[in-house]
């Protein structure tokens, strides 16, 4: 969006004239949002507003050779009204998308975002990789290896699996802030590449896994096990602050709160268990 021109208009709760202005979209900070800017061409007096039951209906006329086909359309946060003088807008809280055809008058909603899937990737493919298949191939690996050698190809399988998973998505990531060229995210990408080397890391150690009878091992598993451990706490607190940063609601921080849960309960219910066992 940054660079578009857009119409804007509001209509004060205290039953107030409505006001329209055009702004151009320089940047995401309110200030980068000059009013009474942008390369639309309105036509003197088309710009009307009207509340009606509790509907606002904006109408203005443009003159253009060739009118994009795609348009956007943004509800701003509720119980805020740019004053003057200087008209400043806050982040909207609701957005849709719409192609029209100028031919035939026919329109057609683009549901989310235009990268609301690459972002659900992003989400989905950290959420599964780091912070679900990874987390249970630990469990594994630390409460079921009475199933000898079973656990072991389970272990590796999952985490296997879960490091593929967690690429994809710090990929999906890295194409997503370059799209967006977002501005707010370097601390969450920071945390995801943190996390990647970690995972590299431990696949790199399944090569120099020493002989159980090496005076190594206990060294390799000190490192193994504290680096997955750091890892997990990491992956989860990031998952936790990319929903908010996404803002993607109680669903999503519900979804893996509860993912997260019920796996943590098993690791304690596993871990009681085998200290009621000694």
């Amino acid at each position: 969006m940054i660079g578009s021109s857009a119409i804007v208009g509001w209509v004060p709760s205290d039953g107030g004239s409505g006001t329209v202005k055009p702004y151009l979209l320089g940047g995401k900070s309110p200030g980068e949002v000059n009013p009474d800017q942008g390369d639309l061409t309105i036509v003197n007096g088309s710009l009307k507003i009207e509340s009606v039951s509790s509907r606002l209906y904006m109408s203005f006329q443009l003159t253009a050779t060739l009118p994009r086909q795609s348009l956007l359309y943004a509800m701003g946060p509720a119980g805020f009204f740019p004053t003057s003088p200087d008209f400043r807008l806050r982040e909207h809280r609701f957005v849709t998308t719409t192609t029209i055809n100028y031919i035939t008058g026919s329109q057609s909603v683009v549901k989310g975002s235009p990268h609301s899937k690459l972002k659900k990737t992003h989400g989905l493919m950290n959420m599964f990789g780091w912070g679900i298949l990874i987390i249970i191939g630990a469990i594994v690996a630390r409460h079921m290896k009475q199933w000898d050698p079973t656990w072991f190809y389970a272990h590796i399988a999952l985490q296997t699996t879960g490091f593929l998973l967690g690429l994809t998505g710090v990929i999906c990531g890295l194409v997503l802030e370059n799209r967006l060229k977002a501005n707010n995210v370097s601390k969450h990408k920071g945390l995801g590449i943190t996390i990647l080397v970690m995972g590299v890391l431990q696949m790199l150690a399944l090569l120099a896994r020493p002989d159980k009878q090496s005076k190594y091992r206990k060294y390799w598993n000190w490192y193994h096990h504290n680096i997955g451990r750091v890892m997990i706490i990491l992956a989860i607190s990031n998952i936790f602050y990319g929903i908010h940063l996404a803002k993607a609601g109680t669903s999503w921080n519900g979804g893996y709160g509860f993912a997260v849960a019920v796996l943590a309960l098993t690791a304690i219910g596993l871990e009681v268990r085998k200290l009621m066992k000694k």
